[in-house]
C-alpha cells in the first residue's frame, strides 16, 4: 500500500511540474481512480466533432473515440467538446490528444484522493489559534509558527458600531476563548461559520463509522498532535468544539442587546436581556489588520462581540452532534456538550430574534432568517436525545418536508435533514425514509443539470456567487449521501464531476486547490500564507481550496478591474482578491468530506 501510494504521489508531482497553460484540453489535474468515470473537455472552435486518443507511458493507444459536441457555452465562454475517457481503467500515466492538441500527463491510480483528503484535514490544524503550529504536522518548517492569540481572555466590545449603535459593553465580564480555528483570510473566530465547518467534520466521522477503519483515509497516519488512538477527525473537530463551548454565556448574565428585527445598517435600540446560555457571535480584532499579518504579530485588541440567536443555535446544533458522537468515547465530554446544547436551545427559545450589529474589523455573518437554524438545532437535539419536545419543533417547521438545497452558513436546513436521514432509531422508519427521499430528490435535480452544463457540472446556473466552489462541494456531499442511501453509482459519479471541476476541468485550466495539480492556486487572500506579498512568508500549504469564480457584485479592487467575464472565468489567483480567492473553514470542510468519501469508497 505504501509503495502504491508513493508511486501515485510521484506521478502527481511529475505532472505538477508540467504547469504551462494548455490551449484546449481540460481535465482533473490530480487524476482519476480506475473504476471512476473519466471526463474531459476540449475548448475548441471546431463546429464538427474531433478525434481523440489516450496513450500510455509507452506510447500505446489505451482508448480512442470522437468528441461529443456541446457547442457554445455562455457560462464558460468556450466552444465546448466533451470527452468520455472512462474506458481507461488500468493504473498508470497517460496523455490525451484531441485533434492536433496533446495535453499534459494524467494519472490513473486507486488512491489519488487520499493525499488530498489528508491535506484538506491538515488545513484545519494549520489554521488553529492559541497553539504553536509544529513543522512535523504542518508539512515543513516554512509553515511552522508561534501560537497566535494565546491566552485569549477577551472583554466585550464597547463603543459605537458602523450604524451608530452605542454598545455599553459588559463591565468586568470576560471569557477565556483561547483556541478554535481562524475563520478565513482574517483572524476572526466566528461561532456561525465555525458551526457549519465543525458540523461537516463531525458528520464525516459519523458517515465513516460504517466503513472499516482500515479503509478510511486516516488509517495508519498520525495527522494531528495528541491523536493517540482517536480518529484525527474527532481530535481536530474537538479543537473547534471546545472554542464554541467557551463562547457560551454563563447563567445569570444580563446584557444590553437588540431585541427583534432591526435594520442592521441603522442605529439599533438595545434592551436588557437575560443572555444566559446564549453564544457570543464572534471574537475578533477591533479593526481590520493589514496584509500580510502573521497571527502572532496581530497588534489589534481582541474583543468578544454580543451574543446572537444565530450563534446560539449553531452552538446548540453542533454541541448536540458532539454529545452523540462522544457518548461512548468520552462520556464526560459528551455530557458537557449535551448540557451546552440544551442550555443554548432554551436560550434561543427565550430570545428568538437577537441579531448581530454592524461592526468593522471582522466578518459580519448576519442572518436575518433563523427558521432553518431552529430546524437544524432541533434535529440534532432530537437525533441525540429522542426527546419529544424537539420532535414537536421539527414537525412544526416547514423544512421537515420542504425540498432540500445545498447548505451554507446562512442556510443550514439541509444539515438537519442529513442528520435525521442518517440517524437510525430517532424518527419512525417511514419518516426517516422520507428524509432520505428528500436528499435523493435534490441529488436527482443536480444530476439533471449536467446536460445543460458545458463543463459537465451538476450545476447549470450562470450565477457564480462568493464562495461558489463551496456551493458545488456541498452539492457533492448531498450526491454522496444519495449514493449511500440508494447504492446507485451515478450519484458518486456526480461527485467526481464536481471534483474534476475543482481540480482543473474548468475553463481556466486551474486547480483551485493549493499543492494539487499542474496549475494549482498559490496566492490566496490570507494574512500568513502570503508569499506573494512578503517573500519571507510561506505560500499556502497543500490542500487549501479557493472560494472560486464570483460573477456577482465585485467587492475588491482585483474583481473590479477584471471587466466583463464569463461566469466560470471571473476569478484571479491574487492575494488581494478576497471576493474571488479567499479561503475559509466552511469551504475546506466540504472539500475534506468529498475527498475523503471518494477515497473511502474507491
Amino acid at each position: 500500500m505504501l509503495r502504491a501510494a508513493a508511486t501515485a504521489l510521484a506521478a502527481i508531482l511529475l505532472i505538477a511540474a508540467d504547469n504551462a497553460p494548455q490551449p484546449a484540453i481540460r481535465l482533473n489535474q490530480l487524476g482519476f481512480q480506475p473504476g471512476s468515470p473519466k471526463h474531459a473537455v476540449a475548448a475548441d472552435p471546431s463546429p464538427t466533432v474531433l478525434l481523440w486518443s489516450v496513450t500510455d507511458a509507452g506510447g500505446a493507444v489505451a482508448a480512442h473515440g470522437s468528441t461529443s459536441l456541446f457547442g457554445d457555452d455562455p457560462v464558460s465562454g468556450d466552444h465546448v467538446h466533451q470527452l468520455d475517457l472512462s474506458a481507461v481503467k488500468q493504473p498508470g500515466t497517460y496523455r490525451l490528444t484531441v485533434g492536433a492538441n496533446t495535453g499534459r500527463p494524467f494519472v490513473v491510480a486507486p488512491d489519488v484522493y487520499r493525499p488530498l483528503a489528508r491535506a484538506a484535514l491538515n488545513y484545519f490544524y494549520q489554521t488553529r489559534a492559541g497553539t504553536p503550529i509544529e513543522a512535523r504536522f504542518a508539512g515543513g518548517a516554512q509553515w511552522a509558527r508561534p501560537a497566535g492569540h494565546p491566552h485569549e481572555i477577551a472583554p466585550c466590545f464597547s463603543g459605537t458600531d458602523e450604524s451608530g449603535t452605542v454598545w455599553p459593553g459588559c463591565g468586568a465580564y470576560k471569557r477565556d476563548v483561547t483556541g478554535g480555528w481562524y475563520d478565513a483570510g482574517d483572524q476572526g473566530k466566528y461561532v456561525v461559520n465555525g458551526g457549519i465547518a465543525v458540523w461537516t467534520l463531525q458528520n464525516l466521522y459519523e458517515v465513516e463509522r460504517t466503513i472499516p477503519e482500515t479503509k478510511r483515509f486516516t488509517h495508519g497516519a498520525e495527522l494531528v498532535p495528541n491523536q493517540g488512538k482517536l480518529d484525527p477527525l474527532l481530535v481536530e473537530a474537538r479543537w473547534e468544539m471546545d472554542f464554541l463551548l467557551a463562547m457560551q454565556v454563563p447563567d445569570g448574565t444580563h446584557m444590553q442587546l437588540p431585541v427583534g428585527r432591526q435594520a442592521w445598517n441603522a442605529k439599533m435600540t438595545l434592551s436588557d436581556v437575560d443572555a444566559s446560555g446564549m453564544a457570543h457571535h464572534k471574537v475578533a480584532d477591533l479593526h481590520w489588520t493589514k496584509l500580510p499579518m502573521p497571527p502572532q504579530d496581530d497588534p489589534e485588541p481582541r474583543l468578544l462581540y454580543p451574543p446572537t440567536t444565530g450563534a446560539t443555535l449553531n452552538l446548540a446544533a453542533t454541541a448536540a452532534q458532539c454529545a452523540r458522537i462522544w457518548k461512548t468515547i468520552d462520556p464526560v465530554y459528551s455530557a458537557r456538550c449535551l448540557d451546552a446544547a440544551t442550555r443554548a436551545f432554551d436560550a434561543a427559545l427565550r430570545n428568538p430574534a437577537i441579531y448581530t450589529g454592524n461592526f468593522t474589523g471582522s466578518g459580519g455573518y448576519g442572518d436575518p432568517n433563523l427558521a432553518d437554524e431552529f430546524y437544524w438545532a432541533s434535529a440534532e437535539l432530537f437525533a441525540t436525545t429522542h426527546d419529544p419536545l424537539y420532535a414537536d419543533v421539527l414537525h412544526r417547521v416547514h423544512f421537515f418536508t420542504d425540498p432540500v438545497h445545498e447548505p451554507g452558513w446562512g442556510s443550514t436546513a439541509a444539515l438537519g435533514t442529513i442528520t435525521l436521514a442518517l440517524t437510525d432509531g430517532a424518527l419512525s422508519a417511514p419518516e426517516q425514509a422520507a428524509q432520505r427521499k428528500l436528499i435523493v430528490a435534490a441529488a436527482d435535480g443536480f444530476l439533471a443539470e449536467e446536460a445543460r452544463s458545458g463543463y459537465r457540472l451538476p450545476y447549470a446556473s450562470a450565477n457564480y456567487s462568493w464562495g461558489s466552489n463551496s456551493s458545488l462541494l456541498n452539492r457533492a456531499i448531498l450526491l454522496g449521501l444519495a449514493a449511500r442511501f440508494t447504492g446507485e453509482a451515478r450519484y458518486r459519479d456526480g461527485m467526481v464531476d464536481v471534483m474534476d471541476y475543482i481540480l482543473g476541468r474548468n475553463p481556466l485550466d486551474e486547480s483551485f486547490v493549493s499543492g494539487f495539480g499542474a496549475r494549482a492556486m498559490h496566492n490566496p487572500h490570507h494574512r500568513f500564507w502570503a508569499h506573494m506579498l512578503d517573500p519571507h512568508l510561506p505560500p499556502p500549504p497543500p490542500g487549501v481550496v479557493s472560494g472560486g469564480p464570483n460573477n456577482g457584485r465585485p467587492a475588491d479592487d482585483i474583481a473590479r478591474t477584471m471587466g466583463p467575464c464569463a461566469p466560470q472565468r471571473c476569478w484571479q489567483d491574487h492575494a488581494f482578491a478576497y471576493s474571488l480567492n479567499e479561503v475559509a473553514i466552511n469551504w475546506n470542510a466540504p472539500l475534506l468530506w468529498v475527498a475523503a468519501y471518494l477515497d473511502d469508497t474507491r
